[in-house]
Parts: C-alpha cells; sequence; structure tokens
C-alpha cells in the first residue's frame, strides 16, 4: 500500500457544506483543532500529541488550498510542540509544573522583531516564488501563529492575546479559500482563546496568593 492510498480517501468529500465539498480531512483537523486548544485552556499536558495530529491533517488541507506558508507553518508547530511538551513537563523544574507568567520587556520587543521580520520575508517568498492568492495574509497569520505557540511553549499569558489576532485574520481568510468548516473551526477557537485567556489569568492569580488550584 502507498501513501497515496491512504491520504486520498481521506481527501474524499464527506459532505457539503455551502455548495462546497468538506473533505474528511478538513473534517478530523476540527475536531483534534477544537479538542486540542481546550486541553490548552486547561494546561493539560495531551495537548502537544493532539496538536500534533491537527498539525497533519492541516499540512493536507493547506497545500489543496494553496495556503504554503500554512502547510510550511505546521512543520514548525510540529516541532515546537515537542519543545512544548518537553518544556511543559520538565521547565518548572524537578517535581514541579512550568507556571503561567506573564511576558517581560525583553520578550515582548524579540517577539515583535521577530513576527515583523517574519511577516515581510514570507511575503516576499510567497508573493515572488508561489502562486498564492493571499501571500501577505498568509504571512501575517503565520508570523502570528509561531509567536502565540512559542508563548504556549513558556506559557506566557499573553500567547492568548496573539492567538485571538491571528484567528480575527484566519476566519475571513479561510471563508475566503472556501475553507467553510475551518473557518467555522477558528470562531471557535476564538471563543476557546478568551477561555483560555481567563484561566491562565486565574492560575496566575492563585499562584501569587498560593491558593491551590
Amino acid at each position: 500500500m502507498s501513501l497515496a492510498d491512504v491520504l486520498d480517501p481521506l481527501q474524499q468529500p464527506l459532505v457539503t457544506i455551502l455548495n462546497t465539498p468538506v473533505s474528511w480531512t478538513e473534517v478530523l483537523g476540527f475536531g483534534s483543532g477544537a479538542l486540542c486548544v481546550w486541553l490548552v485552556a486547561r494546561q493539560h499536558i495531551a495537548n502537544w500529541p493532539i496538536g500534533i495530529a491537527n498539525n497533519v491533517f492541516f499540512i493536507l488541507l493547506f497545500l489543496q488550498a494553496g495556503l504554503y506558508a500554512d502547510a510550511g507553518l505546521q512543520f514548525v508547530f510540529i516541532a515546537l510542540a515537542a519543545y512544548g511538551w518537553w518544556t511543559w513537563t520538565h521547565g518548572g523544574g524537578p517535581g514541579s509544573e512550568l507556571p503561567v507568567r506573564r511576558t517581560d520587556r525583553t520578550e515582548w520587543g524579540r517577539l515583535l522583531a521577530a513576527g515583523a521580520v517574519g511577516t515581510l520575508g514570507l511575503w516576499a517568498l510567497l508573493a515572488g516564488a508561489t502562486d498564492s492568492t493571499v501571500p501577505f495574509w498568509d504571512a501575517l497569520t503565520t508570523a502570528l501563529s509561531l509567536m502565540a505557540t512559542y508563548g504556549q511553549c513558556k506559557k506566557l499569558i499573553e500567547s492568548w492575546w496573539l492567538w485571538i489576532a491571528a484567528d480575527v485574520v484566519y476566519i475571513p481568510l479561510y471563508a475566503y479559500k472556501d475553507l467553510y468548516l475551518t473557518s467555522l473551526l477558528y470562531v471557535g477557537f476564538l471563543v476557546l482563546c478568551v477561555v483560555g485567556l481567563r484561566n491562565w489569568r486565574g492560575d496566575e492569580a492563585r499562584q501569587l496568593t498560593g491558593v491551590p488550584a
């Protein structure tokens, strides 16, 4: 059995929404993505392996849609997931979990600089080397997602704001590319991000007061 024999059924239409076929890949990406964000909001370690599965589904989906930066981003997400998985289990020191915390000024400076450089560089690459119809928005969401994922690995509370900013762009972007189920998924992500932000702020307050979770 070849790889194509495995992948082809996942790319076949399962249902039709708004006259647009929705594949198994998009449905599985929807389910695994929603579960992953819910687990992150609860600081559950299982978010990392679920997230890796979600990345694999989205690689297939985005390549089909011509969102090349988003497809390439999933490979970076897989590497960051491995790093985040390790950090959440070892970053707090022996016998302790990594605590949630605020992003300091130095970290913000580095994140914003990396985000600006990444957006401009990817924009130029996508506009000049691919047939992407949305090079700037693809580049911007890629940069924001990488910034947010790095912050998530470090349990930085403000990573949720970066995810919220990315989701606000992703929702109309995916609808424009006829990925309606994925666009709907990101509406759900946006809601879960607000819940995650609230939960992590509550965890920070409990840490500061010494009240157990």
